[in-house]
C-alpha cells in the first residue's frame, strides 16, 4: 500500500499521524495486523488516499469523491481538513461504528439483480443495500446469517453473483444509527473550512457538490443510509470529468468507472510502478 511513497518527506507527518492513531508504525501493521479489522482498515484506507494524494502534488483542479471511508479521504484530499485531522476524524468514525454495530454485523453482494427486486430480498432477510453500483452490483449489510441467507436467495432467483464479504460491520445500513449522532457531533467541532481552489468535492450521501461544513449532515448520515455511489460516478461525468485516478488500495473502483465509462481514461495509483509515472500521466 505505501511502497511507492514511504520514502517521500511529503508523506511522513500522515503515516506519524497514522501510526499514533495505530498504536504502533503503520509498516509494522501492514505486515502483521489483521487487516479486516473495521478501525484498522479505515484508518489504513484513509491514510493511503490522503499520502497518494500528497506525494502526487500539485495535482491541478480536480474533482474529488470518495466510496465509503474514502469520503473521508476525499474531504481530506479536497482540503476541508488537514491531512492529520482527517485521520483523527477517520478513527472516530470507525469507533462510533464499532459501537453500535453488533457482532454478529457484516455485508454481501449481489450482482446481476435490478435493484428493486434486491430492495425485497434485503427486507425479506431484515438487510439492507448499503452501497449502489454501476451495473446491478449491489452492496447489502446486516446479521452475518442472515446477508448470507440474502444472497443465497438472490441467486435462486437469477443473480450472476452473491457472497457474503469479509467485512464485520454493516455500513450504510440502520444497524449503525446509533454511530451517527456522535459522529456528527466530532464533525460539527472538526473546523470544516470551504474546499481548495481548484478543488470540488462530490458527496456521496446525494452526489452534489459540498461546500465544507454544509455537507457534514450528509456525511455524517452515510454511515446508517444507502450510498448511491453509481449516482456519484454520472456526477462526475456530468461535470465534465475525463480522466479518474483512484487514490485508494488496489484498482476496484477504476476497474468500476471503466466498466460503466469505458470512454474515460482511467487509471489507479496500484496500475504505476514509480510516482513519476503517475505525475507523468496527470499532466498529460
Amino acid at each position: 500500500m505505501l511502497d511507492l511513497f514511504a520514502d517521500d518527506p511529503r508523506s511522513a507527518p500522515i503515516l506519524a499521524e497514522a501510526s499514533a492513531l495505530l498504536g504502533e508504525d503503520i509498516g509494522a501493521v501492514l505486515r502483521s495486523a489483521d487487516l479486516h479489522a473495521n478501525r484498522t482498515s479505515q484508518i489504513l484506507c484513509v491514510a493511503r488516499g490522503l499520502v497518494a494524494a500528497a506525494c502526487l502534488e500539485p495535482i491541478g483542479p480536480a474533482v474529488v469523491a470518495g466510496y465509503s471511508v474514502g469520503e473521508m479521504a476525499a474531504w481530506g484530499v479536497a482540503g476541508i481538513w488537514s491531512p492529520e485531522r482527517t485521520l483523527r476524524l477517520t478513527a472516530v468514525r470507525a469507533e462510533a461504528m464499532d459501537a453500535a454495530g453488533g457482532p454478529d454485523d457484516g455485508l454481501g453482494f449481489v450482482r446481476g439483480v435490478p435493484r428493486d427486486r434486491v430492495a425485497a430480498l434485503a427486507a425479506e432477510f431484515a438487510c439492507a443495500i448499503a452501497i449502489v453500483n454501476p451495473g446491478d452490483l449491489f452492496v447489502i449489510g446486516g446479521a452475518r446469517e442472515q446477508v448470507a441467507r440474502c444472497c443465497g436467495a438472490a441467486l435462486d432467483v437469477g443473480a450472476v453473483a452473491a457472497r457474503p464479504i469479509a467485512v464485520h460491520v454493516a455500513s450504510h445500513t440502520p444497524r449503525l444509527s446509533a454511530a451517527v449522532a456522535p459522529f456528527r457531533a466530532a464533525l460539527d467541532a472538526s473546523d470544516a473550512t470551504r474546499p481548495a481552489r481548484g478543488r470540488t468535492l462530490i458527496g456521496a450521501a446525494d452526489a452534489s457538490v459540498v461546500s465544507g461544513a454544509g455537507g457534514i449532515p450528509g456525511l455524517a448520515g452515510q454511515v446508517d443510509t444507502t450510498i448511491d455511489w453509481a449516482a456519484t460516478l454520472e456526477a462526475l461525468v456530468e461535470r465534465g470529468v475525463d480522466r479518474v485516478l483512484e487514490l485508494g488500495p488496489g484498482t476496484a473502483l477504476a476497474d468500476m468507472v471503466r466498466a460503466a465509462y469505458p470512454a474515460l481514461d482511467v487509471r489507479a495509483v496500484d496500475d504505476f510502478r514509480s510516482v513519476a509515472g503517475i505525475t507523468a500521466w496527470i499532466g498529460r
